[in-house]
């Protein structure tokens, strides 16, 4: 039941470590389980089957050792920036061409600090308006894109010409 719970609070914040602790929790539950019959074995069925206790604990260890691993293993992507945000960068280059002056989006590169993302993106504009609207419109991408995804805690903009982008 906890397990489920924190689970859902999890991806609600986007929580990495909310989503281990729920794990944590599931791990202690099947553990506690396996324990239990495993010792259950042993005094039910008495003399010959003393081991059902060990082979028991060896499934614990096992299960806990392949929890540890799908808890630190996401905790290792986040910590190396490693690109593991597909469905938020399609979010991304959506939302920017929805802003005026933007033609489309070059490269984006996305990282989290605690439960918030950091984004650098390459917006293309056309390539003969003057510095001071590509300003401007950098600023509205950047308002557009923390007022739609309020997750967004950092966001950087590059201005690339939509003509240097096309040839590259």
């Amino acid at each position: 039941m906890s397990y489920r719970v924190v689970l859902k609070k999890s991806k609600q914040t986007h929580s990495s470590s909310l989503k281990a602790d729920a794990w944590h929790h599931r791990s202690d539950a099947i553990t506690s389980v396996m324990a239990f019959v495993g010792i259950s074995i042993a005094l039910i069925f008495g003399k010959g089957y003393e081991t059902a206790d060990d082979w028991a604990a060896l499934l614990a260890s096992g299960f806990i050792l392949y929890n540890s691993y799908l808890i630190f293993r996401p905790a290792l992507g986040e910590i190396m920036d490693e690109h593991r945000y597909d469905d938020l960068l399609d979010t991304i280059k959506e939302e920017s061409v929805k802003v005026k002056g933007i033609v489309g989006t070059e490269k984006c590169y996305i990282r989290k600090a605690g439960m918030k993302y950091h984004i650098d993106l390459h917006a293309m504009v056309k390539a003969d308006i003057s510095v001071r609207e590509g300003h401007e419109i950098a600023h509205r991408l950047q308002d557009h894109l923390k007022a739609v995804m309020p997750n967004l805690e950092h966001v950087l903009i590059h201005i690339e010409p939509d003509d240097l982008a096309m040839n590259d």
